[in-house]
C-alpha cells in the first residue's frame, strides 16, 4: 500500500461513533443552507425492505432529531407495491420516468442516481440501497458526518462487514474478484477503501453535479475514480457503520456486474472502446447448456450540470 495512503487511512476513516448525532445536528443548524441534507434511495421491486428503511429515517433523523431534510425514493419501474410502501412509510416517491422526460431512461442503477439531482435539493446527498435489511440510520448519520463536520470533505463512503450466508464478511463478491484488483492494480490510492462498491454513501452536490454518470453497476467505481481526479484523495473518506445485510445476487448477475464494472474501468483507462461490449452466459435448458448474451452498460450521463433543466433550476 502506498505510504499516502496508509496517511489517509489514519485521517479519513471515522466510526458512525466518532460523530454523535447532537454534534451533527448543532453543526447542520449552524449553516442551515450549506448544510441541507437530501437522502435518496433508488429501487426497484424492494416492497420487501423500503418501508422499514424509509420509516427508520424518518423516526429517527427526521423527526428526533433534523439531520436529513428530505427523503426520496426513485422508482425505477417496480412492479411490485415498492412505490405505495415507501410512500406510506412517509418518502416522497418520483418516478425515474417522471424525471427529464425528454431524455428516455435507460435501465440502471446509476440512471436512477442521475436523475435524483434534479429533484432534490440538498447541498448534501446521501444515496442508501433499498434492499438493506436490520437497516440503521448510522448509514446515513455515520457518511453526512464528515461533511457536516470538514467543509475539506466532500465524497464519504460507508464501510461495514458483509455477511454472506453463515460466513462473516464473505459477502461483495464482485468487490474482492473484481473491483478491488482494478483499483490496486491501476488507482493505487483508492486502495484503502474497504467498500468501494458499496451503495451507502454521501456527497457534496457541488461534486456530484460535475461527475458523469454511468448508467449501470459500474457507478459506484465510476463516480469513486471521477472523485478522485476531480478533488484527491483528501477529499474522500470512509465511516465505519457496523454490518450491512441485504439480498445476494446470484451468480449471472454477478457475472453481468463484474463486467460492467470492467468496462466501467477501462473506459476509464483508456476511454477507447471494446471490441463487443457484451456477456456471454449458460444456462441449463432442456436439450443442454443455452447461451444467454447480456449487453455490458456502456452508456454514461454527462455531468448533470451540463443539463439545461439542471442549470435553469438552480440559477433560478
Amino acid at each position: 500500500m502506498l505510504e499516502e495512503v496508509e496517511r489517509w487511512l489514519t485521517r479519513r476513516s471515522w466510526s458512525s461513533a466518532d460523530r454523535p448525532l447532537d454534534r451533527l445536528t448543532d453543526a447542520r443548524n449552524a449553516e442551515p443552507h450549506r448544510a441541507s441534507v437530501s437522502v435518496v434511495l433508488p429501487a426497484l421491486n424492494e416492497e420487501a425492505t423500503v418501508g422499514a428503511i424509509v420509516a427508520t429515517i424518518r423516526r429517527e433523523l427526521m423527526e428526533k432529531v433534523r439531520l436529513v431534510d428530505e427523503l426520496v425514493v426513485i422508482d425505477s419501474g417496480s412492479t411490485d407495491a415498492t412505490a405505495a410502501v415507501a410512500r406510506a412509510a412517509g418518502a416522497r416517491v418520483v418516478h425515474r420516468d417522471a424525471i427529464l422526460p425528454r431524455i428516455p431512461a435507460l435501465p440502471g442503477k446509476g440512471e436512477v442516481l442521475w436523475r435524483s439531482l434534479l429533484v432534490t435539493s440538498g447541498e448534501i446527498v446521501c444515496f442508501i440501497d433499498a434492499d438493506l435489511k436490520d437497516f440503521s440510520a448510522d448509514f446515513v448519520s455515520g457518511t453526512v458526518g464528515p461533511l457536516l463536520t470538514d467543509p475539506t470533505v466532500q465524497f464519504v463512503k460507508a464501510m461495514y462487514d458483509r455477511p454472506f450466508g453463515d460466513s462473516a464478511g464473505q459477502g461483495g463478491r464482485v468487490t474482492e474478484l473484481v473491483a478491488r484488483p482494478l483499483l490496486n492494480l491501476h488507482w493505487p490510492q483508492l486502495a484503502g477503501f474497504v467498500q468501494p462498491l458499496g451503495g451507502e454513501y454521501a456527497v457534496r452536490r457541488s461534486l456530484l453535479e460535475r461527475l458523469p454518470f454511468p448508467v449501470g453497476y459500474g457507478v459506484e467505481l465510476g463516480l469513486l475514480v471521477d472523485a478522485l481526479h476531480t478533488v484527491g484523495l483528501d477529499a474522500l473518506g470512509q465511516v465505519d457503520v457496523g454490518v450491512r445485510r441485504h439480498r445476494h445476487q446470484d451468480g449471472q448477475a454477478l457475472g453481468r456486474m463484474a463486467a460492467a464494472i470492467y468496462r466501467t474501468a477501462q473506459l476509464r483507462l483508456s476511454r477507447g472502446h471494446l471490441v463487443r461490449p457484451a456477456l456471454t452466459q449458460f444456462e441449463r435448458g432442456e436439450e443442454g447448456f443455452v447461451p444467454r448474451t447480456h449487453a455490458v452498460d456502456t452508456e454514461e450521463r454527462p455531468p448533470m450540470r451540463e443539463i439545461a433543466e439542471y442549470a435553469e433550476r438552480w440559477a433560478a
